[in-house]
């Protein structure tokens, strides 16, 4: 299924502003919801609730009926880590929630495998989506498993749909400013900044917005004479850090953590990223960790 999804900006979007932080964060994630709803799964998905978490070995996960109305009726819950928004590409957390909705789609259209067991429905659904499962997210690994990773399929449908929904202007505005080292690793290793920026690959976005980057602190320093996080410590152990150039050119040098320098081209400064290494056209799936926990 190739054709085209229109991805009208939302009627409500003004409504969600950035003096409304809480507004304007779960409009965006409950508009991407809703487009990867209509693209990917023909509309079948139910309404959710769609939570914030920062469980620590979880980058989101699918858990039914988790929630409850005061009249009776009961609703799943998707929750996404924002600990990991600032650090990887867009791509990879419109991954996290794509996979995750795979699994509401089977909870609701098919058979679940045992526990956290991706089977070999859950599998087959990924790929229709566009998803490549694999246990190590990278070509090779296993399709099925307790624990499962996925990339994504170059010209697949996830990358298509990608593309409408960033046509459409969409983006994630608010960041969790304090990213731990085990979340900078896996920006480090993202093969997502080689995917084109049409799909929301790229640097991540702590590496595109100059004062984004000022604000999150990933090395454990201290950003703009704010106290850092506790317990946060430099993910780069040799103290330098790779910077490209803001501007038209993207130029890239490597320095010590705090630098500020310009670019005598473009005249815009450099900013820090993550240096992404692995292969063009795989995205490592943001996975859930457990995707129905115990009640707490």
């Amino acid at each position: 299924m190739t054709d085209t999804i229109a991805c009208p900006l939302p009627s409500n979007a003004a409504s969600a502003g950035p003096g409304v932080p809480t507004r304007q964060t779960y409009h965006e994630l409950q508009w991407a919801y809703d487009h990867f709803n209509r693209a990917l799964f023909e509309g079948q998905l139910p309404p959710c609730l769609i939570a914030l978490q920062r469980e620590k070995a979880s980058f989101g996960y699918f858990s039914s009926k988790r929630f409850a109305h005061a009249d009776g009726q009961m609703t799943d819950e998707i929750a996404l880590n924002p600990a990991y928004f600032a650090v990887v590409p867009l791509v990879e957390t419109l991954q996290t929630l794509v996979h995750v909705m795979c699994h509401l789609w089977q909870h609701h259209h098919g058979q679940p495998g045992r526990g956290r067991y991706h089977n070999e429905q859950w599998a087959a659904q990924m790929e229709r989506i566009g998803l490549m499962p694999s246990s190590t997210g990278k070509p090779g690994g296993r399709r099925t498993g307790d624990h499962m990773a996925d990339y994504a399929i170059d010209g697949g449908r996830f990358l298509q749909a990608c593309a409408q929904l960033l046509t459409a202007q969409f983006t994630l505005s608010w960041y969790d400013r304090f990213p731990g080292p085990r979340m900078v690793r896996i920006g480090q290793d993202s093969a997502a900044q080689d995917l084109p920026a049409a799909v929301g690959g790229g640097p991540a976005p702590a590496g595109q917005h100059a004062a984004l980057a000022q604000a999150v602190v990933t090395t454990g320093q201290t950003a703009q004479g704010l106290p850092s996080q506790s317990g946060i410590q430099p993910a780069n152990r040799s103290n330098r850090l790779k910077y490209r150039c803001a501007g038209a050119c993207g130029a890239n040098v490597w320095g010590k953590p705090g630098l500020a320098i310009l670019c005598a081209t473009c005249h815009a400064p450099f900013v820090p990223l993550v240096p992404f290494t692995a292969k063009a056209g795989m995205a490592p799936a943001l996975v859930p960790a457990d995707e129905s926990p115990p009640p707490p």
